[in-house]
Parts: C-alpha cells; structure tokens; sequence
C-alpha cells in the first residue's frame, strides 16, 4: 500500500491542474484522475498533465497520475485501497450549462452516478476531509442579490445546475451518516491561464484573433462574477486542513441549508464584485489590441442574467480576501493565451 496524502478528481481540467501545481509546489503527495474525455480538445488537456508530469519529474515530487471515469466504481476502489488518501478534492464534473441541453446523460453519469462512486469509496476508505465543485449555477432563477449561502436554491434553470445541488443534498446524506466532512464550493465563473475552451474567456479570445463574430447573449445585458484562478486556488488550499465541522447552534426549525448538525458546509467562492459581459469585452479588446466583430443574439436557455457572489462566510474561514482585479486577470490571461495558440 502506498500512501498518498490527497487525491484529486478532474486533474487534467482547469481548476484542477492549477490546484495540483499549487499542492507539488507545497510538497504535497498526491494522486490525480481524469477521464481525459473530448468535451473539449484532450491535447489542452494532456498539455496541462505534461506541465505536471515535467514539474514533478523535475523536483522529485510524490505525483502520480490515474486515467478513470468515476463512474467505474471497481478502478476507484482499487486506487483508494492502493493509497489510501486522507483528503478528497473533488473537481471532476460533465462542465457547462449549454451542453446540458444537448446531452443531459453525460450529467447523469458523471455528475451523479460519478459523484456517489466517490463518496462510496470516501466512506469505505475514511477521509478526514472531503471538498467538493458545485456552482454558482444552483442560485438558478434567484434574482435577490448577492447570492448568499443561505437563500433557497430550489429553483435550477439547467440540468448542469440541477446535478451540483443534487450533489449538495448527496454529499449531506453521506456527511449524516457516515460523518463524512464534505464541503462545497459554489463557483462563481473562474477564469484564467488554461481555461477552459468552452467559457466565455477562450471563446471571445480566439474568436477576436481570428476575426470572427462573437455571439452576446441577452443583446449584453449580462453581469458575471470573474474570480480569477489563483483567488480559488489559495481559498481551496487553505481548507484542506480545515474540515467541516457540526454546526453546535444548528436550528432545525429554521434550517440554513449551507450548514447542518452533521460536519457539512457550503460556501461561496467568488470575487464579489460582477462586471458586464460588455465591459469585460472591452477590456479583452483593449489587451488583445483588436476590436470583436460582435453579434448580439437573444438569452439562451439555461442562463442567467446575473451572477454575484456574498463570499463574507469563506472570508470569515480563510482570512482571503484579497481578490485580484478584472485587468490583472485579463492581463494574464492574454499573455497566456497568445504564447499557448502561437499568437505574436
């Protein structure tokens, strides 16, 4: 049996390429998986593993890596018996609100079925801390602003947001009755250095370099709250040793669903101060040095007008609060960008 101290579901992705870089980079041992599946192009994705593989290779860091859909129960249970993590971080997930429509069993699958695999083996092998993706997405058709932790999130407008509160109530069940510690994450629309392909960042970048019209949704009348990479990445990182606990004054006939008298919390993770799809265009214009060719089109099923984080509850946790701007945000992101696809 090898021991391993963390392991990370989604590895390849985004979110969970930057956290595995920043867990090597602290000496943590860690064991990633990831389907590698082509909801978008795999090479990003095997792009961002070389970066791990290279880096770990190169500073003798306790890393490896497993090719596994968390929908084949047998391969999960056979790597936790292998290495026994003590804490779970969970960011594999079927992304994206608008393929949802299209697809809705990749959700299913991965989402649900994937999810409960994950908790089996967490209650099977016991964790010390379990952390978990789910998404702004869940506020749904909630218009009362900023979204607090505490609001009703009964009312999802895609089937994308429907599987992350289902993995909310799931990962409750299990925090009842097997003590689990299981927090999650609502993510407000991270973006960054090795996005993903499929938001709207890499979509109106390649879009603007290419020359080609980008669709706005709602004719722009939009706001998101960009929380940039590394903001999520610190916040993630100082919660690994800061499991879920009961909450002691936990009132059962006015319950507040983002906590519970099990070791069960939620909180969001979001920046806190939303920007307009159109001013957010401005200034990708502005660092690109070329104007969109825009088109503006009605909302799209699934979306949401607005997104806007209250993130007082994992401030009052973690101490961050140090949230980095749009433009250095944008900033970084283009330099990425235009080095990664070739651009001068």
């Amino acid at each position: 049996m090898n021991k391993f101290e963390i392991l990370v579901t989604g590895a390849a992705g985004f979110i969970g390429f930057h956290l595995c870089r920043k867990l090597l980079r602290e000496n943590k041992s860690i064991i990633g998986i990831d389907n590698i599946n082509n909801y978008y192009d795999p090479e990003l994705k095997y792009a961002r593993l070389n970066q791990l593989n290279t880096y770990a290779e190169n500073s003798s860091k306790k890393w490896i890596f497993h090719k596994a859909n968390l929908e084949d129960i047998e391969t999960l249970q056979g790597i936790f018996s292998e290495y026994r993590p003590k804490i779970v971080i969970n960011l594999a997930a079927q992304a994206g609100v608008r393929y949802s429509l299209e697809n809705p069993l990749a959700y299913i699958n991965s989402n649900i079925l994937g999810f409960v695999n994950l908790l089996e083996c967490c209650k099977n092998f016991p964790v010390e801390n379990f952390l978990y993706a789910s998404s702004s997405s869940v506020y749904g058709g909630n218009t009362k602003i900023p979204f607090e932790e505490i609001n009703a999130v009964d009312h999802p407008v895609s089937l994308y947001a429907a599987t992350k509160k289902s993995n909310e109530l799931i990962a409750h069940t299990y925090s009842h009755l097997y003590k689990i510690p299981s927090t999650g994450l609502r993510l407000f629309t991270v973006y960054g250095p090795w996005g993903r392909p499929d938001m709207a960042p890499m979509i109106f970048a390649k879009a603007i370099l290419s020359s080609e019209p980008i669709k706005i949704f709602n004719d722009g009348d939009m706001k998101r709250d960009f929380t940039y990479i590394d903001d999520v990445i610190e916040i993630i990182f100082r919660l690994l040793e800061n499991p879920a606990k009961p909450e002691s004054k936990f009132n059962t006939n006015f319950p507040d669903s983002s906590q519970s008298w099990s070791p069960y919390k939620i909180y969001n993770i979001g920046n806190g101060n939303p920007t307009s799809i159109m001013e957010f265009i401005n200034k990708l214009e502005r660092e690109l040095g070329k104007k969109a060719n825009k088109k503006y089109e009605p909302m799209q099923k699934g979306d949401v007008k607005e997104t806007f984080s209250d993130s007082t509850k994992i401030k009052s946790l973690t101490g961050y609060d140090h949230y980095k701007s749009l433009d250095y945000g944008i900033t970084k992101f283009v330099k990425w960008y235009k080095g990664f696809y070739g651009y001068n």
